[in-house]
């Protein structure tokens, strides 16, 4: 019987499975595919290598969660720092955002002038800067008790930084310019998409400012691709099963029974890096399924259309751009396009003088249900990002030797998860309403970006450390 039972080898699965393997338990980590990551993964077609979905690693830098919890499991990746962290072109303006201040700075200022702008952007470094120095705050959710004395943990946090927390990131932001042209808050609006998953009207500002502001810290390009990475990064552990369903989850007296479609295994503990809103489905008890069902209702369906292409070019680009347009995007929630490109010298995911693009949108799963339409309402989809991307960046169609596309329809298929992007921290879903990273049902938890402490690496992260709090590990 192992101790520990994780489900499911995305970035909060593998982490906490590396970091109880290192802290002396018996792990197994089991996934669907062939490939560690989940959406965060990386794969191959037709000879040529692509990251899934995520593209870059935010929070590796001393003082910084990821690089906490990859030392306490004695982890060191192969990165390469990418700075600038993404160039943004919009129209006729071209914006890096540096990692350095007063160099990203005079770009902004130059493309988008306003007296108020170096007030605005030293708030959104300070507040960043900030964030990160804080520590002591946790989260629980297995019972009454434990979550209200949880969230005494964050009355200094929230006392420090109350001014933000109370507006949303819109009204702030108009507020404070005293009135602001719509290309800039789209510009705005359009970076924080991508960090927060929501738009500015529905979040807070002090999230807003911590969207705005990861390109202040160090973020990296992972060589070889994340799949690498996670192969990497789980070494050590135990056991971990490839191309292994976890089918259903049967609650025992003493432990949990997880069944595949070739053999049952036990586990005292079992830790889900599953989406919270459809891990009902994995369980026979109905206590467990009707905890699982309350929180249906966070499902918004947001998810990501990706195109994937492979070019031969001998021009540099950066390792990652934001296109924004004028008009949303027919089949899609965003005016803004994210295009990541392969290290020119990374020869482990493409040969020399070939680069491996991955491109992503945001969009609605339900656009994506009208069998009838589906093949071509993709072809039309990728037909498009891909003359946006080969037009913005000045690329020949001829040097273009691989093309096809993913909808939230494919990654149902292979990852059983189609909504992409976690539960946003909104001003309706904040604390104490969002799904914590422990259950009322003993020996259940979760990780992932469905659950404290949201999306991204560093979010994703802070769960996995509030995890191992919980667990007393």
């Amino acid at each position: 019987m192992k101790d520990f039972a994780v489900v499911g080898s995305g970035v909060g699965g593998s982490s906490i499975a590396a970091l109880l393997s290192a802290k002396g338990f018996d792990v197994a980590l089991f996934e669907k595919e062939p490939y560690l990551g989940g959406c965060s993964s990386s794969f191959s077609h037709k000879g040529y290598t692509y990251n899934t979905g995520a593209t870059t690693l935010a929070g590796y830098e001393e003082g910084y969660i990821v690089k906490e919890i990859f030392d306490a499991i004695g982890f060191v990746p192969e990165l390469i720092q990418t700075d600038p962290s993404i160039v943004i072109i919009q129209g006729a303006k071209t914006t890096p955002r540096y990692k350095d201040f007063e160099r990203f700075f005079e770009s902004v200022q130059t493309n988008y002038p306003h007296a108020k702008n170096r007030e605005f952007w030293e708030l959104v470094y300070d507040l960043n800067k900030e964030f990160y120095k804080q520590s002591g705050h946790y989260y629980a959710n297995a019972g009454v008790f434990s979550k209200l004395k949880s969230l005494m943990s964050f009355l200094p946090l929230f006392l420090k930084f109350q001014k933000y927390l109370r507006v949303d990131a819109q009204s702030f932001i108009e507020d404070f310019f005293g009135g602001i042209n719509a290309e800039y808050m789209q510009f705005l609006e359009s970076q924080v998409l991508i960090v927060a998953q929501a738009p500015l009207k529905e979040i807070n500002f002090f999230t807003a400012a911590l969207a705005l502001g990861y390109t202040f810290n160090d973020n990296h390009y992972v060589k070889g691709g994340f799949s690498l990475l996670f192969e990497t990064l789980t070494q050590n552990v135990q056991e971990v099963h490839k191309k292994s369903e976890i089918l259903q989850i049967v609650k025992r007296s003493d432990c949990f029974e997880l069944h595949t479609a070739k053999k049952i295994y036990e586990a005292k503990n079992v830790i889900l890096n599953s989406t919270v809103y459809e891990s009902a489905r994995l369980f026979t008890d109905a206590n467990i399924k009707n905890y699982y069902k309350k929180y249906e209702k966070l499902n918004n369906h947001q998810s990501s259309f990706m195109l994937y292409m492979s070019i031969k070019s001998s021009k540099e680009f950066h390792h990652h751009y934001q296109i924004i347009g004028d008009e949303v995007i027919k089949n899609t929630l965003s005016k803004a396009l994210f295009v990541s490109f392969s290290d020119a010298h990374d020869e482990k995911i493409a040969p020399k003088g070939i680069y491996s693009i991955t491109a992503s949108i945001h969009t609605d799963s339900r656009f994506w249900v009208d069998e009838a339409n589906y093949k071509a309402q993709k072809k039309e989809l990728e037909g498009i990002l891909r003359k946006t991307i080969l037009e913005t960046l000045k690329i020949d169609e001829a040097e273009v030797l691989e093309c096809f596309s993913a909808t939230s329809k494919t990654f149902a298929h292979y990852i059983n998860r189609s909504q992409l992007g976690g539960n946003a921290i909104t001003m309706k879903n904040f604390l104490p309403f969002l799904p914590g990273n422990d259950t009322p049902i003993k020996n259940l938890y979760n990780v992932g970006d469905t659950v404290y402490a949201a999306q991204g690496w560093p979010g994703v992260m802070l769960g996995v450390k509030n995890l191992q709090r919980l667990l007393g590990v």
